[in-house]
């Protein structure tokens, strides 16, 4: 059975030692979405938000965030990102009678360690700046489904969800 890495022998929290493993490069992919009122994503879709661009400011939002990620979450390494791409779907989230907007994250770097806790952040992040700038018109708003979609490069090599359709 696997060990949880980050305990050290004695049960003490440690940041894991990563000197000795290779640098790759290495891509993680997660998405999640947040679910609104038809009325809030019709104020998202055609630019009248009163805040502004609203998917426009979550995007740079997302992107610092996954660039903020050692600061956040305490034994993260800080590490060198070489992209970060944060997209959104209106279309893509399928439950019947749910609005709402899908958020994916892509974060890769040539490094010892993955960047799959910067692609959830940076999900987390866009979905929370989403919800900052539209709360007064909507306090329904709700974010679900935040995962790892893919990942890509390390020792484990490639891993996909296998339908994260049914994930949103």
């Amino acid at each position: 059975m696997p060990t949880l890495t980050h305990f050290d022998a004695q049960s003490q929290a440690q940041m894991v030692d990563i000197a000795a493993k290779p640098h790759t490069h290495r891509v993680a992919v997660a998405g999640g979405y947040i679910a609104m009122q038809a009325a809030t994503l019709a104020l998202i879709s055609t630019g009248q938000a009163r805040k502004g661009d609203v998917l426009g400011v979550a995007r740079i939002a997302g992107i610092q965030a996954a660039k903020k990620t050692s600061d956040l979450i305490p034994l993260c390494h800080p590490l060198p990102l070489t992209r970060i791409a944060i997209d959104f779907d209106e279309a893509s989230v399928h439950h019947p009678g749910v609005c709402g907007i899908f958020c994916r994250a892509t974060v890769e770097t040539v490094g010892a360690t993955g960047v799959e806790m910067e692609a959830l952040v940076a999900v987390q992040v866009a979905l929370l700046t989403i919800y900052d700038m539209c709360k007064a018109v909507d306090k329904s708003m709700g974010i679900h489904g935040v995962h790892v979609l893919q990942k890509q490069g390390g020792k484990s090599g490639g891993w996909q969800i296998a339908n994260h359709e049914i994930q949103r």
